[in-house]
């Protein structure tokens, strides 16, 4: 007698198969939808900012970054006038400045100084961000190498172009140029640097570049191409160029302000800087012990198409980005309880930007709890490739501290705007944010002056998981006497003066309340392994910040040991003849 489970009649085969490819579809459906896991960041920015503590310490004072043109990239007084039609001038004297572009080792990242010479600052700066992103999220740079780790930048200026051939005109010009300007270049060189196998991109959008590059990020992790995503962006003023003719344009405020929502609404201030987030699945993070800063729910892309003009925003194509973004995240628009603005301030902008906003996200909201709205480009100016990413980390940080920052420069509501009907309301103070039903959800929006918007929604990071209760024993004794279990802590640099450059830096960041085994993890395991090192033993935090600010002043006793690692050869020298 056969057995009907080992004989299957056809419909039964049937129906094995109908379960088995509706689980593929419904694998295939989560996977396009997969949350996305930021877990480092790095960001220089205007008012001094060099990583995101610096950058809410800013935000959250409420404080403008906003200063005159350096002298070191222009001279102001030669090129100002307040007429903005004016040939070859500029009608503001402001913009958001970093610190220090000429500063560069190259050779730390293994680049001839020659070559060096020819690099656009741009990416310069960006190697570094990479590098201090992937510290941030405690990942080895120098681990990465053959990982299908994608690198996406947006990047839109081309200042060092103009640079280079004012000092030295096409005579000048070498093998190392085009390498050296070209935008495809910029992440070429990331990946380059670290050996990533992964997808390589710039991409250019005009203002909407970086968060764009956020969004395909995203799409390759969803996709399987990528395990691991750097995404954002870079822009540096380095030329009065493009100053000028933005001024022709009559898009810069006269008083160098982004006054966003404002009844002066009248153009923006250019800002510089460079954002980089590491990202990974969630499901890659929690398995990896990742700390998660937050989780990026949904993106989108559109295009204004045959709108009023080709730089005039469109909105219902805002309106429609943000839905498709919240749809992708699988929250309902009433659960967005603060969106980070595109909010540029122009008189013809921002009426289009916060009515698309409250009818992308009015649906089922209560009245009593309108959507929040915010720009940093009322902090730090529009920083143009790089606001949307800048926008990103802003909201990142909002997602983690529960609060809105100050939205500055507000003084008198844009009267276009019906406030009074419209579920949107703009904080102009710090202002707690418990969330809709203990839920933080964010949104993010940058438009491109060439039509391309995108959208992304965020939320804040899980709770960790728990650890499961221990059952219930007799307590050991304790011995009093037995000394805290002491701890081996790395710092290493590329010479000695650099490793107590990090011994001195890593003294100042520590908390004593921090775990002294976390901190030999991050140290040991989150840092690259350069080639001057020096360990440390220590019993508590506070024993190895005595010990680490002793090394940095010059004291070697303090190292347990210190040098190059036995057995490393001397660094060999090669004559090259072409």
């Amino acid at each position: 007698m056969s057995d009907p489970q080992a004989d299957p009649t056809p419909l039964r085969r049937a129906l094995v198969a109908i379960d088995r490819l509706q689980a593929k579809v419904d694998a295939a459906e989560r996977a396009r939808h997969a949350p996305v896991a930021v877990v480092g960041i790095g960001c220089r920015l205007p008012g001094g900012v060099d990583g995101p503590g610096a950058f809410w310490d800013l935000l959250h004072a409420g404080r403008d970054a906003v200063t005159e043109v350096p002298a070191d990239r222009w001279d102001i007084d030669a090129f100002y006038d307040p007429d903005p039609d004016a040939p070859g001038k500029i009608a503001t004297r402001h913009g958001g400045f970093v610190d220090d572009v000429r500063g560069f080792d190259p050779l730390f990242f293994g680049i001839a100084p020659r070559e060096a010479m020819a690099m656009d600052p741009q990416q310069r700066l960006l190697l570094e961000v990479v590098w201090e992103a992937l510290e941030h999220a405690a990942i080895a740079p120098d681990s990465l190498a053959g990982s299908r780790t994608g690198v996406f930048v947006g990047m839109t200026a081309t200042d060092y172009s103009y640079v280079q051939f004012d000092l030295a005109g096409l005579a000048g010009l070498d093998q190392y140029y085009t390498s050296g300007v070209a935008h495809s270049a910029a992440s070429g060189r990331v990946s380059y640097t670290l050996g990533l196998n992964g997808p390589s991109v710039s991409v250019d959008t005009a203002c909407s570049s970086s968060l764009v590059a956020v969004h395909l990020a995203v799409q390759s992790l969803r996709a399987g191409e990528s395990t691991m995503a750097l995404a954002g962006g870079v822009n540096l003023m380095l030329s009065p160029q493009n100053s000028v003719v933005l001024s022709r344009f009559h898009m810069m405020a006269p008083d160098g302000r982004c006054k966003a929502f404002d009844a002066s609404a009248d153009g923006f201030v250019r800002g510089e800087g460079c954002g980089v987030v590491v990202l990974k699945l969630l499901s890659d993070a929690v398995a990896a012990g990742d700390r998660v800063l937050a989780v990026i729910r949904g993106s989108a892309v559109n295009q204004d198409g045959a709108s009023s003009g080709l730089t005039a925003p469109s909105g219902p194509a805002q309106e429609a980005v943000v839905r498709a973004a919240v749809a992708d995240a699988g929250v309902a628009p009433h659960e967005v309880g603060y969106v980070e603005a595109h909010g540029t301030g122009t008189a013809l902008g921002d009426p289009i930007e916060v009515q698309a906003l409250a009818a992308a996200l009015g649906d089922g909201r209560a009245a009593a709890a309108p959507v929040m709205v915010g720009s940093v480009k009322t902090n730090i100016g529009h920083l143009e490739g790089v606001a949307g990413v800048a926008g990103l980390i802003k909201a990142v940080l909002v997602l983690q501290h529960g609060e809105i920052p100050p939205h500055l420069h507000l003084r008198e509501p844009n009267p276009f705007i019906d406030w009074g009907s419209l579920p949107v309301v703009v904080p102009t103070s710090a202002t707690p944010w418990p969330g809709v039903d203990g839920r933080r959800v964010a949104g993010v929006s940058a438009f491109g002056f060439s039509g391309t918007n995108v959208h992304v929604v965020l939320e804040s990071a899980p709770a960790p998981p728990q650890e499961p209760a221990a059952p219930a024993v007799e307590p050991a004794p304790v011995d009093a006497a037995a000394a805290p279990l002491p701890q081996l802590v790395g710092v290493s640099g590329r010479g000695p003066g650099v490793a107590r450059q990090v011994a001195s830096a890593l003294a100042a960041a520590l908390d004593p309340t921090w775990s002294l085994a976390d901190v030999a993890r991050t140290a040991n395991v989150g840092r690259a392994r350069l080639s001057h090192r020096a360990t440390f033993v220590a019993d508590s935090v506070a024993s190895l910040r005595e010990r680490l600010e002793r090394y940095a002043s010059g004291d070697s006793a303090a190292a347990a040991a210190e040098g190059a690692p036995a057995g490393t050869d001397p660094p060999k020298v090669a004559f090259l003849f072409s």
